[in-house]
C-alpha cells in the first residue's frame, strides 16, 4: 500500500523551508501531494494558480511530489487525494502552538488522518512566506529564502501582468 501524505499551506510564496520540510517528509511517504489552499479570507501576494507553477518548478528534481491547488476543508482534500497524513511545518513555539488546535479540529472531523509536525532545518527556521513578501515589495533580492529552480522575477512579472 502506497503511504501518501498533503503538505497543504498557503505557500505565498514557496520557501526554503516548505523546501526542507517536504525532502524530510519524502522520507517517510511514498508520495507526498503539496497542497496549495484557497483561502477565501486572504488575497494573498501570487495568485494560487502561480503559487502551484512556483512549486513546480522548486520540485521539479525532486520524485513522488504531486503539486495542486484545492478549495475547502483539509481533511476531507485528503481523503479525496488518498492521503493518510497531514505534514505541517514547525518554525517556532508559536507555530507549534496554532498547528496544534487545527491538528484536534482536524483529528476531531477525521479521526483516520494524523497530523506530523515537522520541525524546519535551524538554517531555515528563520525563513517565512511573510519575510519574503516583504523583500519582494521592498525590491529585495529574495533568492536566498527561494529554492533555486525558481526563476522568482519571472513571477513577479506574471503577477504585475
Amino acid at each position: 500500500m502506497m503511504r501518501t501524505a498533503l503538505f497543504p499551506g498557503s505557500f505565498d510564496p514557496f520557501t526554503m523551508g516548505h523546501m526542507d520540510i517536504l525532502r524530510s517528509a519524502l522520507k517517510m511517504f511514498d508520495k507526498v501531494i503539496v497542497a496549495v489552499g484557497y483561502n477565501s479570507t486572504k488575497s494573498g501576494f501570487f495568485h494560487p494558480a502561480l503559487r502551484v507553477e512556483i512549486i513546480k518548478d522548486a520540485t521539479s528534481g525532486l520524485e513522488n511530489v504531486e503539486v495542486c491547488s484545492y478549495r475547502g476543508l483539509t481533511v476531507d482534500f485528503c481523503k479525496k487525494m488518498g492521503a493518510s497524513c497531514i505534514i505541517r511545518g514547525l518554525r517556532t513555539t508559536t507555530d507549534f502552538e496554532m498547528e496544534s488546535v487545527i491538528a484536534q479540529a482536524n483529528r476531531k472531523m477525521a479521526p483516520d488522518i494524523l497530523s506530523i509536525f515537522i520541525p524546519a532545518g535551524h538554517e531555515y527556521s528563520f525563513i517565512s512566506s511573510t519575510v519574503v513578501r516583504d523583500v519582494l515589495v521592498n525590491g529585495g533580492s529574495a533568492r536566498c529564502f527561494l529554492p533555486k529552480n525558481v526563476d522568482i522575477d519571472k513571477y513577479l512579472k506574471l503577477r504585475e501582468g
